[in-house]
C-alpha cells in the first residue's frame, strides 16, 4: 500500500444467529451474555449451547459491563494496516462480574498504565457499518461515569 493511501476501514464482525441479540445489545450500549437456564453457568462468547453442561436452553441476560483487568498486552505491531493508526494501543482480557471473560481495547486512563486487578467498565463506539456494529470496549471506572 503507498504511503498516501489511506489505511482500509477497519473489519467489523458480521452477526450471525449465535452472535445477532450480542450485537442488538452493543448497538443500543448493553453488554449481553448468553446463561444457561439447566446449569447457571454464564458464557461469552456466544454459542448455540451451553459450554458447561451443553445443553440448548440458553436466555441473554444484560450485565453491568463492570470487571477487573485479568490480563493485558500493548500492541506495537497491528495485524494489518486497518489498525495502524491505533497503534500502539492495550488489549486486555477482562473478567465480568458475572464470570465470563471478554477481550477488549482500553481507552482513556485505563490504557496509560493499565495494571491487573484494575477496575474496568465496558462502553460502546458508535454503531457503524452495514450491520450497526457498535464495538465495545474498556474504560477505567473513574473514565465511565
Amino acid at each position: 500500500m503507498p504511503a498516501d493511501s489511506p489505511a482500509p476501514a477497519r473489519p467489523l464482525p458480521v452477526p450471525n444467529a449465535d452472535t445477532a441479540p450480542f450485537w442488538e445489545g452493543c448497538a443500543r450500549g448493553e453488554l449481553r451474555l448468553q446463561r444457561c437456564t439447566a446449569c447457571g453457568a454464564a458464557q461469552l462468547p456466544p454459542r448455540a449451547v451451553c459450554a458447561a453442561c451443553h445443553t440448548g436452553s440458553l436466555t441473554w441476560e444484560v450485565v453491568s459491563g463492570r470487571g477487573r483487568i485479568a490480563s493485558h498486552t500493548r500492541v506495537h505491531r497491528p495485524p494489518s494496516t486497518a489498525f495502524k493508526a491505533e497503534a500502539p494501543y492495550v488489549v486486555a482480557l477482562v473478567a465480568l462480574e458475572e464470570g465470563p471473560r471478554i477481550m477488549l481495547h482500553l481507552r482513556g486512563a485505563a490504557a496509560a498504565a493499565p495494571r491487573i486487578g484494575d477496575a474496568v467498565r465496558v462502553r460502546f463506539d458508535p454503531p457503524s457499518g452495514p450491520h450497526g456494529i457498535a464495538l465495545p470496549y474498556a474504560v477505567a471506572t473513574e473514565d465511565s461515569a
